[in-house]
């Protein structure tokens, strides 16, 4: 693997998605705000840079995933930023979740560089992204995407192509939405079973093998019963999601009133807990307004990467 790949934002997903590139056998330099979040990727051969233009600078591609638009921005035209750095031919590919508009603006400032961009938002889980196994949205000028999709296929277990840029990013929004809905409804099923008196590993058990299933109630689901709730993804970023969406429902004249009622939720869930609390804990205010808990013995505190 020749391709030499600059990462930038080694966070929960970020350092996964890095160190699956570099089992691949690519050359990956790496930066962060937080020159701890990549001592594991140090070790396993990555380079270090010290800005985002350093890191830019010895790279072909520059992959960025990071927490919000407005971070994304400044890492990619601000002061020592991406394009300081990456020549012109190079490619940047954003993997965080963003606003389409603001992608598509700094795409074309990219493009007067003389870099092309792509857009590639990830799906399924932290713990499918340390298995090399996430499921990889991309949008943007095809052929780009093709030349890059041995980098795509390092990182994903499935890869789609969306279309022009922007289309990832709204795709990638309507599976946030649609999780977060699952969430709290799962919350309230596993409640009803409780209340019910039916034991909950059989409820959950037998939800998973229903009509009622759902990716959220197999994964976060667990989480919630073993009381840990912890999914690495925060009420912050589920808030922003849930902007976005609200967004492209205006936009597309969409009424998206199952997405208003969660959000609302969620905010409260924030104000109850604060923005760096895991995303499932918005479960718990029902906990705490029937007064009745969710355990249940034999659920794992996080997922095994699968």
């Amino acid at each position: 693997m020749t391709m030499r790949i600059g990462y930038i934002g080694l966070g929960s997903l970020g350092r996964h998605l890095a160190g699956s590139l570099l089992q691949a056998g690519f050359p990956v330099t790496v930066f962060d705000i937080d020159r701890d979040a990549a001592t594991g990727l140090l070790a396993a051969g990555a380079a270090w840079a010290d800005s985002a233009a350093e890191t830019a600078r010895g790279s072909d591609t520059v992959i960025t995933c990071l927490p919000s638009p407005e971070v994304v921005a400044a890492t990619v035209t601000g002061e020592h930023g991406v394009l300081e750095g990456l020549a012109s031919g190079g490619t940047w590919i954003d993997m965080s979740t963003n606003d389409l508009h603001e992608l598509q603006r700094l795409a074309a400032i990219a493009a007067g560089k003389g870099v092309a961009t792509l857009e590639s938002p990830v799906t399924g889980g932290v713990h499918r992204a340390a298995a090399g196994m996430i499921t990889v949205l991309v949008g943007g000028d095809e052929a780009v995407f093709r030349q890059h999709l041995p980098v795509f296929d390092a990182m994903g277990g499935k890869v789609f192509y969306i279309g022009e840029l922007g289309q990832a990013s709204v795709i990638k929004v309507i599976t946030n939405m649609l999780a977060f809905i699952h969430l709290v409804a799962d919350g309230e099923a596993l409640m009803l079973a409780k209340r019910g008196g039916v034991d909950l590993k059989l409820a959950w058990d037998v939800i998973k093998a229903s009509s009622g299933n759902s990716f959220v109630h197999e994964t976060e689901g667990q989480l919630i019963l073993n009381g840990s709730y912890n999914i690495n993804f925060t009420m912050d970023l589920a808030r922003k999601d849930l902007y976005f969406a609200h967004q492209m429902g205006r936009e597309f004249g969409v009424p998206l009133e199952l997405a208003g009622l969660t959000e609302q939720i969620f905010a409260r869930a924030r104000a109850t807990y604060g923005g760096n609390a895991q995303s499932p804990m918005v479960v718990k205010l029902l906990e705490e307004v029937v007064g009745t808990d969710l355990r249940a013995p034999g659920f794992p505190a996080e997922l095994a990467p699968e």
